[in-house]
């Protein structure tokens, strides 16, 4: 994290660090899809990849499912 998106972050503003939420959140939505594709690529099971983010395997299949 760079020295501004730290000072957001950690800001007295709490528009600012909800801004910086929202931003740290879609970056995790992206890395998200971006591993469970790379898994999915490299054999990685339903259950395998379920267990790494912490979620059922049926809530890693309906949200990442679909795009395959």
């Amino acid at each position: 994290m760079v020295k501004d998106e730290m000072e957001a972050a950690t800001s007295d503003d709490p528009r600012m660090g909800l801004r910086a939420v929202r931003s740290l959140r879609e970056l995790a939505d992206r890395l998200e899809v971006l591993h469970v594709a790379h898994g999915r690529d490299q054999g990685m099971s339903w259950q395998e990849i379920a267990d790494a983010l912490g979620v059922t395997r049926q809530a890693a299949h309906k949200k990442h499912g679909r795009t395959r």
